[in-house]
């Protein structure tokens, strides 16, 4: 019989918590990706879908053991993101039969090791608080932002390789994560647009959190935002520097140890292996 597709490109489709991806392999037979192939593959409909595409490439940098570029479902460039980090650390280990990687990203190297119970822990690097690290448009407290939005006010901002601004909320299964967070999204606040992030405190050490992310809409995790949340909860008072963090699609432990390095600690899945067809890339 003869073979539908014999052209195509191998593909790894993966997630954490739910929020998936589409992985491929660029080490070794190199990729180009325009900003159009990036959303026809990312079409649910029509192509394979996901939150973000993870492309594997050469190491730049020293010690690195494989660069990760990522795209949103929009076409657009992200900085980083931890459930990737986590997948893209499984596909090492398992590839290499050891128990740590590092992973480089635009944002800068990353080190994940192998934890209990089939998890991934991640050195998500630091938490970044002042406004031009961020980044956000003017020099301001990042502690409580100058924004009042659908009856929220004063998120709090925090770079975790990408920006996010997180709004603590009496009740998160009723915030209104669809209505605002495209509006907070594209607030002229944030030059390189914003993760949004819509936090409860449910306890000193657990915290109930939904999330916007920019050029994707509602996912169901988000590695950098659970981050962002609990460094952000901390600066309030309102919890520890560690906690678990409730997402839509599972638990992450989150850890801002005392030199500002932000540890995540969590699941990483592979769905299924595939081929796209070659009419989806460029």
């Amino acid at each position: 019989m003869q073979t539908l597709m014999p052209q195509g490109r191998s593909f790894l489709k993966m997630h954490g918590l739910g929020n998936d991806f589409v992985v491929l392999d660029a080490r070794s037979r190199p990729l180009a990706l325009s900003p159009d192939s990036v959303r026809r593959i990312g079409d649910r409909h029509r192509g394979v879908g996901f939150d973000q595409l993870v492309v594997l490439l050469p190491p730049r940098q020293a010690g690195a053991d494989v660069f990760m570029a990522l795209y949103n479902n929009d076409g657009s460039e992200a900085g980083a993101c931890g459930n990737a980090t986590r997948c893209v650390a499984r596909l090492l280990m398992t590839e290499s039969g050891g128990s740590r990687a590092v992973i480089e990203t635009v944002s800068g190297l990353l080190t994940a090791e192998a934890a209990a119970g089939g998890l991934y822990s991640v050195d998500m690097g630091p938490a970044r608080l002042e406004a031009r690290d961020i980044p956000l448009a003017q020099g301001t407290d990042s502690l409580r932002l100058p924004l009042a939005i659908g009856g929220l006010e004063a998120p709090c901002g925090v770079g975790m390789g990408n920006p996010h601004a997180v709004f603590f909320v009496t009740d998160a299964e009723t915030a209104d994560v669809a209505g605002l967070g495209p509006q907070v999204e594209h607030h002229p606040l944030f030059p390189q647009k914003t993760n949004v992030e819509f936090a409860q405190i449910l306890a000193p050490d657990r915290i109930r959190m939904r999330v916007w992310e920019r050029g994707t809409g509602i996912t169901q995790a988000c590695g950098t935002g659970a981050c962002a949340t609990l460094v952000a909860a901390a600066r309030r008072g309102l919890t520890g520097r560690a906690a678990e963090v409730i997402l839509d699609g599972g638990s992450l432990h989150i850890h801002w140890r005392d030199d500002n390095h932000v540890l995540m600690t969590g699941p990483a899945s592979l769905a299924f292996a595939g081929t796209l067809d070659p009419l989806l890339l460029p």
